[in-house]
């Protein structure tokens, strides 16, 4: 196995698998943040001890198996190219921040891309647990067992009153990030959602975009997450969170209820409108196709589009992106020639889905 194995395909193999609530859910995650003791942390760590690190990893990690994650590969994040970097961002396999700064780090991935282990980011350890539709539970278990597996040879910087000790002070505590990727188009076009964000934000969660921290909400797809990591345990986390996305869960079934109730025809125009436009333009940019495709997967969703698979929309939110159409073309594309190449692919993959 090597980096082409996680490059080749846009979607992870694991998103390939239905899960409970998956026609709004699409993955819950968390992530764990951990370091060394007795170690400067990455941000202001020297070189030398940050290749430290990565030799560790090399050494007791590398190439190993945990449970049914098999076959961890070791990748140093300096090897790559641009291209390659910016791949492993679009698929959540590494961070925005992992490419920004220039340092000595690296990223273990599962096979089935499930886990991926990012080393010397914003601290020595980051690790991501998805599962796909709403798991949270399932997958803080997963990602515990993990974590235990990881601390057998690794004594973590943890402080009894404060908890785990992490670079940013939002992260101390439980040192975990807790969320879900929810695709929310009724609560978007009946404008319900501007006024369920403040709400959330207020009880100690974040409504972000697609990428996290700092990104938009394209596609009408959020990213909903913790914000408070210290003063609760990782199971009061996560029933917090949970409560939050049941109750948006609930609010997207009855909005897209009264959609077709109130709106029906011009739900349904809209929604094929949009697959015109994914099926016969020459031309579109990210943000036209985002909306288009969230459009038609609540057509799907809603029965109006038969004879499509929902997992269209996981798929091409993330083929059409800069990196992988760039892979797809082998050489850096100007924002036209992206916008041409990208009408291309999806009028490709809708007439291999009716086939």
């Amino acid at each position: 196995m090597n980096l082409e194995h996680f490059i080749d395909e846009a979607v992870s193999p694991w998103m390939h698998e239905e899960g409970p609530d998956s026609d709004i859910v699409l993955s819950s995650r968390i992530r764990l943040a951990r370091n060394f003791t007795n170690t400067t942390f990455p941000i202001i760590a020297k070189e030398e001890e940050l290749e430290h690190i990565l030799e560790f990893f090399k050494e007791h990690y590398a190439t190993r198996s945990f449970q049914q994650y098999k076959d961890f590969e070791f990748i140093p994040i300096n090897d790559l190219s641009r291209i390659e970097k910016r791949l492993l961002v679009e698929k959540h396999l590494i961070s925005p921040y992992m490419i920004k700064h220039v340092r000595p780090s690296a990223v273990m991935i599962s096979k089935n891309e499930q886990v991926s282990i990012m080393v010397n980011e914003e601290d020595h350890i980051r690790l991501q647990m998805y599962l796909p539709g709403f798991q949270l539970e399932e997958t803080l278990q997963r990602a515990n067992e993990l974590d235990d597996w990881l601390e057998e040879h690794i004594d973590y910087a943890f402080d009894e009153k404060r908890g785990y000790l992490t670079s940013c002070p939002t992260n101390v505590g439980t040192g975990m990030r807790a969320s879900v990727m929810m695709h929310l188009p009724a609560l978007v076009l009946t404008r319900q959602i501007n006024h369920m964000i403040p709400a959330i934000n207020q009880v100690g969660l974040v409504v972000r975009g697609i990428y996290g921290e700092g990104s938009e909400a394209i596609g009408n797809l959020f990213q909903v997450s913790n914000q408070i990591t210290l003063g609760k345990s990782e199971s009061d986390i996560v029933e917090d969170l949970g409560s939050i996305v049941q109750q948006l869960i609930k609010q997207e079934k009855r909005a897209r209820a009264t959609l077709v109730e109130q709106t029906g025809m011009r739900l349904e125009d809209k929604v094929f409108r949009s697959y015109g436009t994914l099926k016969y333009s020459r031309i579109l940019e990210s943000k036209e196709a985002a909306r288009c495709l969230s459009n038609v997967r609540l057509g799907i969703d809603l029965q109006m589009i038969k004879g499509i698979s929902g997992q269209i929309l996981n798929e091409l939110m993330i083929l059409t992106q800069p990196g992988f159409l760039q892979k797809y073309a082998e050489r850096i594309l100007t924002p036209q020639e992206r916008d041409i190449l990208r009408a291309e692919l999806i009028r490709e993959r809708l007439n291999m889905e009716e086939k």
